[in-house]
């Protein structure tokens, strides 16, 4: 899962502009965070964003794939972010809003 650091660099540009994005290596890959809600991974350079029931079906009908570290049919909560997104910011900032919007979701549901 290494990441190398041009795709690193080039992943936080493209956020920059929303502030309070921090990083921190984990697992081989590397973790991302808005004033510090876990939001993305990037695992191979591929980036990753939380994805929930509200916002999968956007992620499906974008031909995005859910992040499966271990092969097989164990999906984790991340999915891919789609191309055109990396390349425009702002599909890279809706795209963006919907994981730290499914971020804060899950975020909530752990305090009930």
């Amino acid at each position: 899962m290494a990441v190398s650091p041009d795709f690193l660099d080039y992943v936080l540009e493209q956020l920059a502009s929303l502030g309070g994005i921090t990083h921190r290596r984990m697992f081989g890959g590397v973790g991302l965070s808005r004033h510090e809600l876990f939001f993305a991974l990037i695992a191979d350079d591929v980036l990753y964003f939380k994805a929930d029931a509200v916002s999968i079906p956007d992620f499906e009908a974008a031909g995005c794939e859910p992040f499966k570290p271990f092969g097989g049919d164990k999906a984790m909560s991340y999915w891919t972010v789609p191309l055109e997104a990396l390349e425009d910011p702002d599909e890279m900032t809706a795209w963006t809003t919907r994981a730290l919007d499914a971020a804060l979701r899950a975020k909530a549901g752990k305090k009930r």
